[in-house]
């Protein structure tokens, strides 16, 4: 009976276990199908594109970049394919291992490693980085067959650019080279991420960079099928890229080419505008550099020569390098007397050689001054006592007044980026440069500096033949630029950069006919004179030194004076005389006289522009002018002799 009892006990017991064991399976399908429900009908469309994307990858494809031309067309920038050579750190067996297993199919130098662990320190293991760039169709064969012995490394066809001009023109055309971690902020700050795809370069200086999203293009996509392994299969659809515009520029390369070797190595630059509408026509400085070492990643060697190069050629020097004007700032003055009402032609001062101011005593560039002079008689022989008393008699506001409204003082607005503004001074710039109260008050001794150039005056080549040519121009503004047009490649549709006055300044037509004719006289019987003795049309121009360091009351002699601390030699200029349609501004660094060092090579870019002649080597200096001293006569520290 009793074995009965616990033979029914365990039964129930089994048959409850049974129950509960079932239960729990049937649970458990249910949760399996309630699952798999969700999975495959409620997520079906998300796990459909989630397998898709892992089937499919989307591939960038890099726009065309536009292409740079000069105004009759000659190229300035273009782009050509060529193979290169690159690996994927994350997907190598041994990234060093790898280098040198390449090295034994391919030529590998030691300039090409180091650029590789620069590119690599600025990039991200996953991104693919070139070892060397432009195979041989040999070595591409090569490597080709040894293939299946680097993971990770390819063989990529590439667009390169390319500058055929070499130097010429390089700070005004800038250059492209690898997105680094700055570009790709600014690329994300300006939504551009998508369109930047692919894309390993960037336009980094000059017109490369003010109109980087002109020429970049817009990117295409593939979408390609890939495997297990993430080789690609087939491609199932493409949507091509959008090349770049071109830009067709005002510059004038044979007129380019003409100033820049005008220059013979010296250290300077030039500026050339048409005053009819800013075109900018030539824009030199020099020394110069060859924009296509940086393509590919610039080599330490070239990089530490340009770096470190005293004459510093990276430097774009006609916007951004400023320096007291010396005399080319004396036709300014004068205008701006007569727009001011503080002068009129033909009010004239006795020049004993001298201006005396409180306790100081501003000499002449002449011993015993030169009589009387009138307004035109003072910029055609450079008399400086005449610009002390009219700079004392005009006030430093009405001097900033004036001659801000010509341009002075504020960037131009050219299309290339790195201008400098400019000093043009005044009681206020002088506040805000200045941190000390005592500092920051302006002593009327320092207008007197100001009236013949000198003093806190600062400006580029590229601020002064603006400010001319908005005189010539009759106070007609324009802004000064290097595009002329810009071109779709794919449906030819061409937009003109505008050439419309941006204001206008109030000029009298009698005032500036008054400053062209003076200035034509400095051409004829001033001091440039002999630079353009038999020229074959009428020009107008100013000479002018620009002192470079503080004599403290000492003479200067310029054979006893270390070269980089002789003056600064400017010209400033225009032609023709009756209509004229080119403006240049030059100024060479330690070059002494303005008639000496630069009215030369203005008269090698007139010649070439207006008449076709081209020169057969760089500007050669002239002797000083017969009136002008080889150091000052003067007590404070301003040398101004032209």
């Amino acid at each position: 009976m009793s074995d009965f009892y616990h033979q029914e006990q365990d039964t129930d017991r089994f048959r409850n276990r049974l129950l509960v064991a079932s239960a729990g399976v049937l649970v458990a399908f249910l949760l399996l199908f309630a699952r798999f429900f969700y999975l495959q009908v409620l997520q079906h469309d998300y796990y459909k594109t989630r397998a898709e994307s892992n089937r499919i990858s989307l591939v960038p494809i890099v726009p065309n970049r536009g292409n740079i031309v000069d105004r009759d067309g000659v190229i300035l920038a273009r782009n050509y394919s060529a193979f290169t050579l690159e690996i994927t750190p994350s997907k190598t067996l041994g990234l060093e291992e790898t280098i040198d297993g390449l090295a034994e199919i391919v030529e590998i130098q030691l300039k090409d490693r180091r650029r590789f662990k620069r590119l690599l320190e600025e990039s991200k293991t996953f991104e693919s980085i070139p070892i060397r760039t432009r195979l041989s169709d040999e070595e591409v064969a090569r490597f080709a067959a040894n293939r299946y012995r680097f993971p990770g490394v390819e063989v990529k066809a590439r667009l390169f650019r390319q500058y055929p001009e070499g130097a010429l023109a390089a700070h005004a055309i800038g250059y492209i080279s690898r997105i680094n971690a700055k570009d790709k902020e600014a690329i994300e700050e300006s939504g551009q991420e998508a369109n930047y795809k692919g894309t390993d370069h960037i336009g980094k200086v000059g017109l490369e960079a003010y109109y980087e999203y002109e020429l970049h293009g817009i990117a295409g996509y593939e979408q390609v099928e890939v495997d297990a392994g993430g080789r690609a299969v087939r491609v199932l659809s493409q949507t091509p890229p959008v090349p770049g515009n071109n830009l067709t520029l005002t510059l004038d390369s044979g007129l380019q080419r003409v100033a820049e070797q005008a220059f013979g190595g010296r250290r300077g630059s030039l500026t050339a505008i048409d005053p009819r509408n800013g075109a900018i026509l030539a824009l030199v400085s020099s020394p110069a550099f060859d924009p296509n070492l940086f393509v590919d990643g610039i080599r330490f060697d070239d990089w530490d020569e340009l770096n470190n190069n005293p004459d510093k050629p990276m430097l774009n020097r006609a916007i951004y390098s400023t320096h007291p004007p010396g005399s080319t700032f004396k036709p300014l003055m004068a205008l701006a007397a007569l727009t001011s009402g503080k002068r009129t032609p033909g009010q004239a001062i006795a020049d004993p050689g001298y201006f005396n101011f409180g306790n100081r005593r501003f000499m002449d560039d002449k011993i015993g001054g030169h009589g009387m002079v009138d307004m035109h008689k003072s910029i055609v022989v450079s008399c400086n006592t005449y610009y002390y008393t009219l700079a004392n008699d005009m006030g430093i506001d009405t001097i900033a007044r004036v001659l801000g409204d010509l341009g002075l003082g504020k960037k131009t607005g050219i299309d290339i980026p790195g201008e400098a503004t400019g000093i043009l001074p005044s009681p206020e710039w002088k506040q805000q440069r200045f941190k000390k109260k005592e500092q920051q008050k302006w002593y009327a001794g320092e207008t007197i500096s100001v009236g013949i150039g000198q003093g806190y005056n600062a400006y580029s080549t590229l601020h002064m033949a603006h400010a001319l040519a908005n005189i010539i121009n009759y106070g007609k503004v324009f802004r000064p630029h290097l595009v002329h047009t810009i071109s779709n490649p794919n449906t030819g549709e061409t937009r003109t950069v505008e050439a419309e006055p941006i204001r206008q300044v109030a000029l009298k037509k009698e005032h500036v006919d008054l400053i062209k004719r003076a200035m034509n006289s400095v051409t004829k019987e001033g001091t440039g004179a002999r630079a353009f003795a038999g020229a074959a049309y009428e020009s107008g121009g100013k000479t002018g030194t620009a002192q470079v360091f503080s004599l403290k009351g000492g003479k200067y002699v310029a054979g006893q004076v270390r070269e980089r601390l002789r003056d600064h030699s400017w010209y400033i200029a225009f032609a023709p005389v009756d209509e004229p349609r080119i403006v240049v501004a030059v100024m060479v660094e330690n070059g002494g006289f303005g008639a000496q060092s630069a009215a030369p090579i203005v008269r090698q870019v007139f010649d070439y522009y207006l008449t076709g002649r081209v020169p057969g080597g760089p500007a050669l200096e002239t002797e000083a002018p017969e009136d002008a001293s080889d150091g000052p006569l003067i007590e404070d520290d301003s040398h101004e002799a032209d």
